[in-house]
């Protein structure tokens, strides 16, 4: 099962999950952080002229919650430096939670919105529609979703394609930036060749680097272009095996995620070292909590951790792989 199947599924699962381990409830509250707590640092983001803080709020967190869960946890993330916050219309509610949410805030944060429709006329509906959802007139960076197809990009850059709604919504200020995520290589370098775009959002993490070559080159074209680099899957390890595909008890991961907590830690913190503005954790409320952690308290890994971590890779099946655009 790949990413937009899972996140088409019910919320069956994923609802009874938070009831039995009361994880639809917040744990914490904003201002339950000490005064002296150190905040979530931030990082230049490309040439935008923009800064992030190093942890990014993914919009899975609020999808399938209530409404007082994504107050709280939105204003406990902004309590603790989260001023990152990336949503996109496939993830079912979230959209509606995170509006909300992040209304009290709009001024002061950046609010990355991701899209699938590849037409002019499609694209302009969702974006119409998700200004609608999040109460703003605009998103700081509009981003084309996890593109894997050369016929998606062909598409998208063709006539009537999503780049003329794009680009129309920048000059209108709906759209300050324009970027995308992708999860083939072979794509993400050819979208870099054939627009300027303002930012990349891509798998980086520790099984991929090491086990399918699959990353550090569109880290490289990216920053030969100076633009703006953010993380997916930063606590991801491997596929579910065929028995847990639709039975596991990490409903909002359609991956298998390290372990709980130290192998995510320290895979989280591989990918916050390497040259990337930031990561945004799983939208698994314990594992995002692990990351804002993470966050205040970053320290990059050191060689021993890194060989650690390598070690623990071998021979795992990597979640993408090259060529397969």
């Amino acid at each position: 099962m790949d990413r937009r199947d899972f996140l088409k599924k019910g919320t069956t699962a994923a609802a009874g999950l938070a009831a039995a381990e009361g994880l639809g409830a917040p744990r914490a509250k904003a201002g339950d952080v000490g005064e002296n707590a150190k905040p979530i640092p931030r990082r230049k983001l490309g040439k935008t002229g923009e800064e992030l803080s190093i942890v990014g709020f993914g919009g899975i967190v609020v999808m399938n919650n209530s409404q007082s869960f994504a107050n709280n946890i939105v204003a406990e993330a902004v309590d603790r430096g989260i001023n990152y916050f990336d949503v996109a219309p496939s993830y079912q509610d979230a959209q509606a939670r995170l509006g909300p949410a992040l209304e009290p805030y709009r001024h002061k944060v950046f609010l990355a919105c991701k899209e699938e429709e590849w037409s002019k006329d499609g694209c302009l509906k969702l974006l119409d529609e998700s200004l609608r959802l999040l109460r703003t007139d605009h998103v700081d960076l509009y981003q084309f979703h996890g593109l894997k197809k050369m016929a998606e990009l062909d598409q998208i850059l063709g006539p009537n394609g999503a780049m003329e709604t794009f680009e129309a919504a920048r000059k209108a200020g709906k759209v300050r930036f324009i970027g995308f995520s992708a999860h083939s290589v072979e794509v993400a370098l050819a979208a870099m060749d054939r627009f300027n775009f303002d930012t990349v959002l891509f798998p980086i993490n520790f099984v991929l680097f090491s086990q399918a070559n699959f990353g550090p080159q569109v880290i490289e074209k990216a920053r030969s272009k100076q633009m703006g680099i953010m993380a997916l899957k930063g606590m991801a390890k491997t596929t579910w095996p065929q028995a847990e595909k639709s039975d596991h008890p990490h409903p909002k991961c359609w991956y298998q995620p390290a372990d709980f907590p130290h192998e995510a830690a320290l895979g989280y913190r591989w990918t916050l070292s390497q040259p990337i503005t930031a990561a945004i954790p799983p939208g698994d409320e314990r594992y995002f909590r692990l990351g804002m952690d993470i966050g205040q308290s970053f320290e990059p890994v050191t060689e021993q951790e890194r060989s650690q971590l390598m070690a623990g890779a071998a021979g795992l099946s990597p979640i993408f792989h090259l060529g397969t655009a």
